[in-house]
């Protein structure tokens, strides 16, 4: 009699338990329904908005979104001879963008070391400040390339520096983050055995954190300087040197220069396909030893 009651017993509760789980599900799916709806609208609503302010509107426009693109490949074939010459016309150009990337790669990556060893909960020699620190690094993050470099050059005038300092302020949060992320998955055995030699902060972080942490950190930095490659290119667009000022002017001037904006796209290409590659099989061999 009782097993019968305990099995009764078992079969409501797992009834109760099939139960509960539908109705959170049917409450999950109905919360997702909301969403989607609420998302579909607000896409509507902005496509509406930004449709309505677009000069000649979206729907005028988009048959002739290829247009250009057509325009621009007709010419550089048609100029193809020209092309190496272009290649080697503009290639001090990039060397001047990846100078710009790999300078702000360098200085962000030193700010944001030290903005992460203050901002990890473990390590930091200011357990107070760590608030402080992380607001920092979000406000570095917060603000984009683009907007800093247009101040800066308001202030400075044009040039590769706006743009270096800008990629470095924003890359200095983003990679302080992520080097943060990292140290707090160190093992701190190591730096209270050198505190119990009386090591200095600056020496646990060096000797205990930094060999712990140093591949993972690298591989960041280097994806860092795959990004900050392109985003140099797009600000020489403002007016921050580099060959994005080659590739704006190009495009300005129009047909009769569509060459050089071919010539530009292949060097652009061709040099963040080969730093991928090559950042990619280096964080491979440093993270997994491969």
């Amino acid at each position: 009699m009782s097993d019968m009651t305990t099995h009764h017993g078992g079969a409501a509760a797992s009834i109760a338990i099939r139960d509960n789980y539908l109705a959170m599900a049917r409450r999950k799916q109905m919360y997702g329904g909301i969403l989607l709806v609420i998302f579909i609208a607000m896409m509507a609503s902005g496509f509406h908005l930004a449709d309505s302010r677009n000069a000649g509107g979206f729907w005028n426009g988009i048959s002739q979104v290829f247009e250009f693109p057509s325009e621009v490949l007709t010419e550089g074939a048609a100029k193809a001879a020209n092309l190496p010459g272009l290649l080697a016309e503009f290639l001090p150009s990039l060397i001047e963008t990846l100078n710009i990337a790999a300078v702000s790669t360098f200085i962000g990556a030193v700010f944001g070391t030290i903005l992460a060893l203050l901002s990890t909960r473990g390590l930091a020699r200011w357990p107070r400040l760590i608030p402080l620190f992380r607001r920092m690094m979000d406000g570095m993050r917060a603000i984009p390339e683009i907007v800093i470099a247009l101040v800066l050059i308001f202030i400075l005038g044009g040039g590769p520096v706006p743009a270096m300092i800008a990629i470095a302020f924003h890359t200095t949060g983003a990679l302080g983050k992520l080097f943060s992320e990292v140290a707090e998955n160190a093992d701190l055995k190591p730096v209270e055995g050198l505190s119990s030699v009386g090591a200095s902060w600056i020496q646990k972080m060096w000797l205990g954190v930094i060999p712990q942490v140093a591949p993972n950190w690298l591989s960041y930095a280097l994806l860092r300087f795959e990004i900050n490659i392109r985003a140099s290119a797009i600000l020489g667009f403002v007016g921050s040197g580099g060959i994005g000022h080659d590739l704006r002017l190009a495009m300005q001037w129009g047909q009769g220069k569509y060459d050089q904006v071919v010539a530009i796209f292949i060097l652009l290409f061709v040099t963040i396909v080969f730093f991928d590659q090559l950042s990619s099989h280096y964080r491979n061999r440093m993270v997994k030893g491969r």
